[in-house]
């Protein structure tokens, strides 16, 4: 379980495809020390397992169905990510409860400077649109965010300059891929109305 709030930056500095997985090498300034064999780190929102550790690096590993659901199936050296250690009881959940199992992948449609905030605009799959409401949460590369406005398979979230600064945000362009994890709730709460 993850909350959403970025911890670090980190840059892939190796991709090695070993047959159907990917194993990633991951440059970060966590004290890797503390990480354990089979932790869960979330990677731009994608909650991936602890490999093996390296003074200043951490290895997980990518599997099918992450490459084939996710933004890392495209994800090279020097590719910058969102990390986030896993949440332990007592920690200040400052964002929403996120698992990080990604349910897709969104594309952001447009991104406008207003004043000291920036809006993006993202498309959601349309499978995923009715799990965000406005006022809502959602996880995009790991990071929790308000969405604003919905219309459609569309809808906006606006960030602070403080997000773009220490995350990938600051990167992120029209045209990009990002990965979506709409909030658990709402997944549930569909589940429940089908039984209705």
């Amino acid at each position: 379980m993850f909350t959403g709030i970025v911890t670090d930056i980190g840059t892939i500095r190796k991709v090695e495809p070993r047959n159907d997985v990917r194993r990633l090498t991951i440059a970060t300034v966590y004290n890797t020390a503390t990480i354990d064999l089979g932790a869960s780190i979330a990677c731009s929102g994608v909650c991936l397992t602890v490999v093996a550790t390296r003074p200043d690096a951490f290895e997980v590993e990518a599997a099918p169905e992450t490459l084939a659901v996710t933004s890392a199936r495209d994800w090279i050296v020097g590719r910058r990510l969102n990390l986030e250690r896993a949440l332990k009881i007592g920690d200040e959940l400052g964002g929403h409860i996120v698992q990080g199992h990604v349910d897709g992948v969104a594309t952001v449609v447009s991104r406008e400077d207003i004043g000291e905030t920036t809006r993006f605009v993202f498309e959601a799959p349309a499978a995923l649109a009715p799990f965000i409401a406005v006022k809502g949460s959602v996880t995009l590369d790991g990071t929790s965010l308000t969405v604003n406005e919905v219309d459609g398979v569309r809808f906006s979230c606006l960030l602070i300059p403080h997000t773009l600064a220490n995350t990938t945000w600051g990167d992120v362009q029209p045209g990009d891929a990002v990965n979506i994890e709409v909030d658990m709730m709402a997944r549930y709460a569909a589940r429940l109305a089908e039984f209705r």
